[in-house]
């Protein structure tokens, strides 16, 4: 996982993208309420959120359930230095308090990014091929690559896209990877830019699926059950 990576940010960073990181404990506002999922909001019952006992009176505060707490984060950056465009990944570990199976799994990787310009210069179309080439690139030249209308609370209007996954015995199926579109207004303005100005797409998928993909992995499970028959079961590649 380490080194995809650092194959994943070096294909965004050929594309124009940096690297930013964030605190895997995050406050409420960083990790919901910035992103448009404010309190009672029905989006937060999307994500089963692990909570932090802090001390009485402090402010609530969770494992992240996304890396995109990293991303509003990276924009509060740009307001403060008063720009205007910006290109970022966010790959992290993120947590989310649920049933496991094949393919949820309660800790995983996630790679988020952005990309942010003048109202009107960055598109669905920008955020559209970016990701296909991003797929292909990772995943071959063959990858099918799926985008369809979706709902998230930070992103209006959002996509969800999926690959082509056939695991080894097994029948091929969808396999989601990643949600995105372009930014919430409300998002842009949280960070302190103003929305008539500043706008841009945002994505998000988990690093362990596109491995799954990659490597006709049948059950994500395997990344984090220790079993060293999995661990040295890769071809060696330097770090």
């Amino acid at each position: 996982m380490t080194i995809a990576t650092r194959d994943i940010a070096d294909i965004f960073g050929r594309m124009g993208f940096s690297i930013a990181y964030g605190p895997e404990i995050e406050d409420d506002f960083h990790n919901f309420t910035g992103l448009n999922i404010p309190p009672n909001h029905p989006a937060r019952g999307m994500q089963d959120t692990f909570w932090v006992k802090v001390p009485e009176g402090g402010a609530p505060a969770c494992l992240r359930t996304h890396t995109t707490s990293t991303s509003i984060r990276a924009l509060e950056k740009l307001a403060k230095e008063a720009g205007t465009e910006a290109r970022v990944i966010a790959p992290g570990k993120v947590f989310r308090n649920e049933a496991t199976d094949m393919t949820h799994e309660a800790q995983f990787y996630q790679v988020d990014g952005f990309a942010v310009g003048p109202t009107g210069s960055v598109t669905m179309a920008h955020l559209k091929g970016t990701l296909e080439t991003f797929y292909r690139e990772f995943l071959g030249p063959d990858a099918k690559v799926r985008f369809r209308p979706s709902f998230f609370g930070f992103t209006e209007p959002s996509v969800e896209v999926a690959v082509w996954f056939e695991a080894p015995g097994k029948e091929g199926l969808w396999l989601e990877v990643c949600g995105g579109g372009m930014f919430h207004p409300n998002v842009i303005r949280s960070a302190g830019l103003d929305p008539e100005k500043v706008a841009g797409f945002a994505f998000g998928g988990g690093l362990e699926r596109l491995l799954m993909i990659k490597y006709g992995i049948p059950d994500v499970r395997l990344f984090h059950n220790g079993d060293p028959r999995f661990v040295y079961a890769f071809d060696q590649k330097e770090v």
